[in-house]
This record gives C-alpha cells, structure tokens and sequence, in this order.
C-alpha cells in the first residue's frame, strides 16, 4: 500500500468516526486549506494548482451551504447560505482575476463562521444530526 493510499484509508477513518459537528469542522479546515495553497499557486503563477485548488474549495463552501437546515436554522442559516453564496462568488472572481484579496476575504470570513462554530456551546456539538435521527 502507497503512503497516499494509506493516508487516503486512515482519513476515512476520520471522517467515519467523526461528529456531525466535527465533520462541518472537517469541512471549514478543507476548505481554509485549499484556499491558501491556492494563494501560494497564485504567486507562484501555478495555475492549473490554482484552479484545482479553488474548485475543490468552491465544493466545500457548497456543502457547507447543502449541510443547512433551512427548516429549523431560520434567519441563521438564510444569512449562513446568502454568506456561502457570496464567497463562492468571491473564490470564482479569485480564480478569473487571479486575485489573492478575494481568496483573503474568503479565508477570513470562513474563519470567523469555523470559530463561530467551533465556539458553540458543548451541548450543541454533541446534538444528533437530522440524517442519524432518519436511520
């Protein structure tokens, strides 16, 4: 087995065993990850990286935006999917204009949304998720 086979099998692992709410954790890191490797292929003049790298964190803000529950989240989650909507906007400008400012806005709103979410109260991230409850 392949070093990138291995750790394609133990980060499975992860994601089986992990939370509901570790997995949107997962998501907003994948996401920030993508984003600054992005950046770097931007400066670097990389650009098939560069457009790699913003397609798999344009996929990401699109799950993020597909794990909402319009129904129960409210105006919270109307204003989170309207936010997820404008950066996906801000990562395809990124990728046109070769633009480092959109990518460090995105990257910084993501951020506050992940600390957001990483701050909420314990008993909130150990809630079962709606897909667990249906199974």
């Amino acid at each position: 087995m392949s070093i990138n086979q291995y750790r394609k099998v133990q980060s499975q692992g992860a994601v089986n065993d992990a939370s509901p709410h570790m997995l949107i954790s997962m998501l907003f890191r994948g996401a920030l990850d993508n984003i600054a490797v992005a950046r770097g292929a931007i400066e670097r003049g990389q650009t098939a990286l560069k457009g790699e790298k913003i397609g798999r964190a344009i996929n990401i803000v699109d799950n993020l935006r597909s794990s909402l529950d319009m129904s129960v989240g409210g105006e919270v989650a109307q204003n989170l999917k309207d936010l997820y909507d404008y950066m996906e906007g801000r990562l395809l400008t990124a990728n046109m204009d070769d633009s480092t400012q959109a990518l460090e806005e995105v990257a910084r709103l993501l951020g506050e949304v992940a600390q957001g979410w990483n701050d909420m109260p314990e008993e909130y991230k150990k809630a079962p998720s709606r897909h667990s409850e249906a199974s």
